[in-house]
């Protein structure tokens, strides 16, 4: 399991993941992103970036680093990034596969990505991730599980993710839509010779959208590795769009509302790694600070209720417009 490997780790971010979702590709939905990353969205730019936060996360202690085939060229740039860097052998690397890219690098198609959890879909993203990727992979996710995915019930390709198992690469998913808890129930009761397939899930979990919690907690119980994505909800949670009680807490810590979100979630027992999705080196220092801050119960219990339906909340996220 990849992720003993952070257990062995010292630093106070080695539970922060970075993700690369927001600087793989130039459109994404997360709110400022035109003001973060500016008119030049070209591939050497975006590269540039992406190594650029890799350096900076690396140095400041952070030890896992999340890709996925539809994050643009998110797996290129953190695989040159890896040659580059030899020695940093420490790092735990994931991606996921389940989703196409098909923006051809705009920000204004009409579809960005485009979902199949078939076998075929798998065996062509496999072979692409391992092209740039290698041996450095060690976590393989579907991409975001609903209730109604077959990658649930398909026999064939549980049989084929359980012979990357036995090839060393562990194997996870990652769910989306208000039926989160579902998707994670569903996907515990998988098993391949009377094994459990999964070994990680990864999952939105912030302050406004808490519903996959107890599902989480079971997951961790089950001794699967939760790792949480969306801690800042897109943008929502940050700076300017932060609701009021979230940044009230914050002026009372000293520090960022982000750092109080993505520090809101690190509490959770079950959360194993909590990704920043910063996209400039300046937003990932001030998420690093969640590491360090010190929430009190009425802190939390002001913070509980900026909870939203769950449905609610996913239909504003699919509102949100790619930038």
């Amino acid at each position: 399991m990849p992720f003993a490997r952070l257990a062995t780790a010292t630093t106070p971010t080695c539970h922060i993941g970075l993700g690369l979702a927001a600087v793989g590709r130039p459109g994404y939905i997360t709110l400022g992103r035109d003001r973060d990353l500016g008119a030049d969205r070209s591939v050497e730019a975006l590269r540039a970036r992406t190594h650029e936060l890799l350096d900076a996360a690396y140095a400041q202690g952070v030890r896992y680093f999340d890709a996925a085939r539809s994050y643009g060229r998110s797996e290129e740039f953190l695989a040159d990034w890896l040659d580059r860097n030899p020695g940093r052998d420490d790092v735990v690397v994931g991606s996921k596969w389940g989703y196409t890219y098909t923006a051809d690098w705009t920000t204004d198609a009409e579809r960005h990505e485009v979902k199949d959890h078939g076998v075929e879909t798998y065996e062509r993203q496999r072979a692409e991730t391992a092209a740039l990727l290698g041996d450095r992979l060690d976590l393989y996710q579907i991409h975001s599980v609903t209730p109604d995915s077959p990658a649930l019930t398909d026999k064939g390709l549980h049989a084929r993710l359980a012979e990357a198992v036995a090839q060393g690469v562990t194997v996870g998913f990652s769910t989306s839509g208000p039926a989160q808890a579902d998707a994670i129930r569903a996907a515990l009761a998988v098993t391949v010779d009377g094994a459990p397939l999964f070994r990680t899930v990864q999952s939105t979990y912030n302050a406004l959208e808490t519903s996959a919690g107890p599902a989480l907690a079971e997951a961790h119980d089950a001794g699967l590795t939760v790792i949480v994505k969306e801690g800042m909800a897109n943008g929502r949670l940050a700076g300017p769009h932060a609701p009021d009680a979230l940044t009230a807490v914050a002026e009372e810590t000293g520090l960022g509302a982000d750092a109080v979100a993505l520090a809101l979630v690190l509490r959770q027992p079950w959360a194993g790694v909590v990704l920043s999705g910063a996209a400039t080196t300046a937003q990932l220092a001030s998420n690093l600070h969640a590491a360090v801050v010190d929430l009190d119960d009425g802190q939390v219990s002001r913070l509980a209720a900026l909870a939203e339906e769950p449905r609610t909340y996913w239909e504003r996220r699919g509102a949100l417009p790619w930038h």
